[in-house]
């Protein structure tokens, strides 16, 4: 069967070859299009939303990717057996595998995505760079890894296949580049399936630029409009906009950065929906980086700023219609996405596990799809797309991406300020995530000025990016009303003359006191309520208004202010109109299970051993490597914290580990400094 006889074959049912948001976002459009939808499922999202949501689910048996969401075979029979006649790859995972594609086609499926033959041509970078090359697209050169010398560096190391920052390293001394392609081709081969990887001159500072390409099989080719993509952690991104603020501080880019996503995407004779991402200069010179032949996790900035249905276009063009006009729609306005990641940006990253509790995000106004709309006007609103609700289990297994968040508003410094409010306000309970840093990224000066290159991140400091929201009084504010709070929670569940105050006495009493702690260290709260008047002394201007299990109302310096409290076994979550922070009570006494033996190196996240690099007895140097976990398709080093020996190892290779679990005993020397503690 031809591709073409495929291709205009109509579509019913459709299966996404993925999970999480990706999905949900893809069976949005299908269900406005009456189209039936089919979802695919590991052990470990069993009862995730998308699973739930589709009209069948197929169980991929396993837990990691490499056994389920990247076994071709198992999706395509998981499309067949449920009646799918159309497979939408999503973005990540099978989405730009060109051996993928074709095997859809062979077994008679409609394949929502370009020819397998653009695929394979944009797939491996190394090749698609001489591609563009040959169709007069502006290029860095890559390098051959063999002649680096020092006048070279700093230099990247990239995975040919896939994207998202995985099976990326910065080089900046040659003795680290050997172990920088060992680390790169390791986490490309278990993201992507394809362990090989090239290398080309890093830019320290400059603008991720990309222009959202979408071609019919009739030759037209669209360049809808462009985004930029310059807030980056580990080359993944973290906040995209459209327009680019550097494209419009120098309109005269814009023309030729379209014509030559349209003559890339012509070269190769592209169909679908696809992005050309280009590395550009303060001064608006552009160079070719990759082209993703799918559908981009940033799509929704374009969908609100063109008012198109990207999935929507999809699925009409994988039938064989043509692109409803010769030109897309004019943009409009402005919008931004961030990424909302259950991860520690104060602790390197480090991704986060477990159960979130609570998602609640205010003022959302559309979730997977366009903002209302009248004749008249659109209003400023918000959109979420997100693979979790209150009480999902965010596993070891997969990305941490919890959600989008997207605005949009007719000014720039518009849909940035609704954004950061959004999630100041936001209640995100159960797990660590990004959201203070995102809140000061977009408040900060020099982003609302515009000025957002790849050392964005880099420049301003974790430190001061990744601090909490609450300052010091603030904190200790949250922690009155914590306490508060658990005191009107006691009296309301007290099974003896719960009306009464708790620990009421006929005579006055001392100070009631409670032990938080936080990120922050401890914080003990003394306090009182004697006919209905607060008594604190580390909060003199503060009178109590009401004091709810689930809400707090104080009178601060004569403004009545309102905090919201939630509690799950020790854990109190505090949020406020100017951000949250999350409190664990102090136990009376110490649980002396919880102690490891002095010199234990524990697990700092969740994950799978994938290297142990050391044996017992062996001597190791501060900073030497011991062995590697792997957590959500990255890679995460366990080094040495000080001079020693190796007492004990407490793990192998494949195996699962939760945090704070003990990976291995160091034996320090005697001449340790005494102030160096952990592992890095």
């Amino acid at each position: 069967m031809t591709e073409s006889a495929i291709a205009a074959r109509p579509i019913t049912s459709v299966l996404v070859a993925n999970r999480g948001e990706i999905a949900r976002r893809v069976f949005v459009t299908c269900r406005a299009l009456g189209l039936r939808t089919v979802a695919v499922f590991s052990d470990a999202d069993a009862t995730a939303p998308h699973v739930t949501e589709a009209d069948v689910a197929v169980r991929l048996p396993g837990t990691a990717a490499t056994d389920t969401y990247l076994r071709g075979d198992l999706v395509i029979a998981a499309a067949q057996r449920a009646g799918a006649d159309a497979i939408h790859p999503g973005y990540g995972f099978l989405s730009e595998n060109a051996d993928f594609a074709e095997a859809v086609e062979a077994a008679g499926l409609t394949w929502i995505g370009p020819p397998p033959s653009a695929i394979r041509a944009m797939g491996g970078k190394v090749e698609a760079k001489r591609l563009m090359g040959e169709a007069g697209v502006p290029m860095l050169d890559s390098m051959d890894p063999g002649t680096i010398t020092e006048a070279d560096l700093p230099v990247l190391v990239k995975a040919s296949a896939g994207g998202g920052g995985r099976g990326m390293r910065i080089v900046r001394t040659l003795s680290d580049l050997p172990a920088a392609l060992d680390a790169a081709r390791a986490e490309a081969a278990s993201a992507f399936g394809d362990s090989t990887v090239f290398v080309e001159h890093y830019v320290e500072s400059g603008h991720h630029i990309e222009v959202q390409v979408m071609a019919d099989r009739h030759g037209t080719v669209w360049a809808v409009g462009e985004r930029e993509c310059s807030i980056q952690r580990r080359h993944q991104k973290v906040i995209e906009e459209a327009p680019a603020p550097l494209v419009e501080r120098h309109p005269q880019m814009r023309e030729p950065l379209y014509a030559a996503a349209r003559d890339a995407a012509a070269a190769i004779d592209y169909v679908g929906a696809g992005t050309v991402e280009f590395l550009a200069d303060d001064e608006g010179r552009f160079w070719f980086l990759e082209m993703n032949t799918r559908l981009q996790v940033e799509h929704p900035v374009t969908e609100l700023t063109t008012g198109l249905d990207l999935v929507a276009l999809q699925l009409a063009v994988a039938q064989g219609e043509p692109l409803p006009s010769p030109n897309p729609p004019a943009a409009s306005g402005s919008s931004i996405e961030v990424r909302l990641y259950a991860e520690d940006p104060a602790q390197d990253w480090q991704p986060q596990s477990g159960t979130l509790t609570r998602l609640d995000i205010p003022g959302i106004t559309t979730e997977f799809g366009p903002l209302p709309s009248s004749p008249a006007t659109v209003r400023p609103g918000l959109r979420l797309d997100s693979g979790v609700v209150d009480g999902s289990e965010v596993s070891i297994h997969y990305d941490p991406m919890l959600a989008k968040v997207i605005s949009w508003a007719p000014t720039r410094a518009a849909a940035a300020r609704l954004l950061a409010e959004a999630l100041t306000r936001a209640q995100i309970h159960g797990l660590r995530t990004n959201r203070d840093l995102l809140v000061r990224v977009l408040s900060h000066p020099d982003f609302v000025a515009g000025a957002t290159d790849t050392a964005f991140l880099d420049r301003h400091g974790l430190e001061a990016l990744a601090a909490p929201l609450l300052d010091a009084g603030e904190t200790h504010l949250a922690a009155l009303a914590a306490a508060l709070a658990d005191t009107a929670y006691r009296r309301s569940v007290a099974v003896t003359q719960p009306g009464l105050p708790a620990g009421w006495r006929n005579l006055p009493s001392g100070l009631t006191r409670k032990t938080f702690t936080h990120s922050g260290g401890d914080l003990e709260i003394s306090y009182a309520v004697r006919r209905g008047t607060l008594i604190a002394p580390a909060h003199e201007g503060v009178a109590l208004v009401s004091a709810e299990p689930g809400r707090v109302v104080l009178d601060v310096d004569g403004l009545r202010r309102t905090w919201r409290i939630a509690r799950d076994g020790d854990a109190v979550e505090v949020d406020t109109d100017r951000g949250a922070v999350t409190f664990r009570r102090v136990p009376l006494l110490p649980d002396v299970s919880d102690q490891v033996a002095e010199g234990s190196l524990v697990a700092p996240l969740p994950g799978v051993v994938t290297a142990v690099h050391v044996a017992v007895g062996d001597e190791v140097a501060k900073g030497q490597a011991l062995l590697v976990l792997e957590a959500m398709k990255m890679q995460h080093t366990i080094t040495a914290p000080a001079n020693g020996a190796v007492a004990s190892l407490e793990v192998e290779v494949g195996r699962h580990v939760e945090v704070g679990a003990v990976l291995a005993v160091i034996d320090t020397d005697d001449d340790t400094d005494e102030t160096e503690e952990g592992a890095e």
